[in-house]
């Protein structure tokens, strides 16, 4: 898997150090081999052409080929992976998190799930392994913490307007209309959730926000966006994947601008893409594109291959895009068009993330995704991963996890205890920390 990425890796801010030292301070047994680019990857993989641009030249900035066998990923095992120790609650999985899960076997990552006595397995029926679908999110958000995401994930915004307030809405009211109709049925058709964006462009002045500031004075919007490269799902017996971005605030029903004149959504593999109609609900907007594997590919039943999975993305909301690709061949892209500002639910341009990204793998299981049918699961089963390469155009090459643009290093430091604690799923009852004031509706 490779991915393009115009913002940032992890860097020595932050607790991903550059010389090999990881957030615990513990230098991993992988004598000569700790190096952003993996010494294992061949050279010819060093330079590669854009997706989106054949005439544009990628360079490779990090890579990790999984070819030293049994490296574990504990805290403090490894420079560049954590698995975590948790329940992923906010998609219902069924499985919990177990670094024992994670090692690296035969060249690959091998990600294990199975199943488990709930008695020794915190109430549930099943164990598997995830590294901090194989996809990303912005720096300020870390998976599987709540208290770090809530009002952050899925937003990717730079406007003061309604889109930055709980529900979507004018405090007190139902307007705009169209922010209480046409939206999610489980929640009488009320487009959005979300309690709004905690660190939006109507940040008040002395409010806490990591910046950076424009000259006005005004802050920029802030957020925890997330790009997936795959989640897994089968349809009609076909094992296929959703390749998707999550967005807020929400269009009208959740539905993209897409003109044919100036087409925003476009599917390149026509025989194995479509795109999906599902376009999410009260917690997120979601863009994606269901494309059918290479059933050769898969544990049980294939060959043994791999198949190439990737995404390529440019930031910002002129020319940004994202682009998938699926099985070493493009699968569609999504514009940053189809993201305009929105008149009927009074929105703005929602933005191709501008935030600093880091990486994530993960197996697992969730009804939320589509229906299980666990009688006839197969496991113990693993998803491997031969490696994991990450490119960026040769002339704006940009690796760290906490450039001026979007600094981060400083306010996760301030805010360490909800970043550690899984528990602490709520900003404010939980972390016990102030909501920052937002102009929109406090007096600032």
């Amino acid at each position: 898997m490779y991915s393009h990425f115009t913002k940032k890796l992890q860097s020595t801010q932050g607790g991903f150090n550059l010389g090999g030292v990881n957030a615990s301070g513990q230098v991993p047994d992988l004598p000569g081999n700790f190096q952003l680019i993996d010494r294992d990857t061949p050279k010819e993989a060093y330079r590669k052409r854009s997706w989106e641009n054949p005439d544009e030249e990628m360079v490779l900035v990090f890579s990790d080929e999984f070819e030293q066998d049994g490296r574990t990923f504990y805290k403090g095992d490894d420079p560049f992976w954590e698995a975590v120790d948790l329940h992923y609650w906010g998609t219902e999985n069924l499985e919990w998190y177990d670094p024992m899960q994670a090692t690296t076997g035969n060249g690959s990552l091998l990600l294990t799930i199975q199943e488990a006595d709930p008695i020794n397995n915190h109430n549930m029926s099943y164990r598997s392994g995830m590294i901090q679908s194989c996809w990303s999110m912005g720096n300020l958000g870390r998976a599987g913490y709540g208290g770090t995401l809530e009002g952050m994930w899925p937003y990717s915004y730079d406007s003061c307007d309604i889109g930055t307030l709980e529900y979507q809405s004018n405090p007190g009211t139902q307007t705009p209309p169209d922010a209480w109709i046409n939206g999610d049925p489980k929640y009488k058709m009320q487009l959005s959730m979300l309690p709004g964006q905690k660190l939006s462009a109507c940040t008040c002045e002395g409010e806490s926000h990591p910046g950076p500031k424009r000259k006005n004075g005004r802050y920029v919007g802030r957020s925890a966006p997330e790009i997936d490269m795959f989640e897994a799902v089968v349809e009609n017996g076909v094992g296929m994947a959703s390749f998707s971005a999550q967005f807020a605030p929400f269009n009208r029903a959740y539905m993209v601008k897409n003109d044919s004149s100036s087409p925003t959504i476009i599917i390149h593999d026509k025989e194995n893409t479509h795109y999906n109609s599902y376009r999410g609900g009260g917690f997120q907007q979601t863009t994606s594109g269901l494309a059918r594997l290479n059933q050769d590919c898969y544990e049980r039943g294939g060959s043994g291959c791999f198949a190439t999975y990737a995404f390529e993305y440019k930031n910002g909301f002129d020319d940004g895009y994202i682009t998938w690709v699926n099985d070493n061949k493009l699968s569609w892209t999504l514009r940053a068009g189809a993201l305009a500002p929105d008149l009927d639910t009074q929105v703005g341009q929602r933005i191709i993330s501008q935030e600093p990204m880091y990486l994530i793998a993960n197996l697992g299981l969730s009804e939320t995704f589509g229906t299980l049918d666990l009688s006839n699961v197969p496991v113990p089963a693993t998803m491997a991963v031969d490696w994991i390469r990450v490119y960026q155009p040769a002339n704006a090459i940009n690796i760290g996890c906490d450039p001026k643009t979007a600094p981060t290093a400083k306010y996760i430091e301030t805010y360490k205890r909800a970043y550690e604690n899984f528990n602490l799923t709520k900003w404010v009852d939980h972390v016990k920390e102030a909501w920052p004031k937002n102009s929109m509706k406090d007096n600032c």
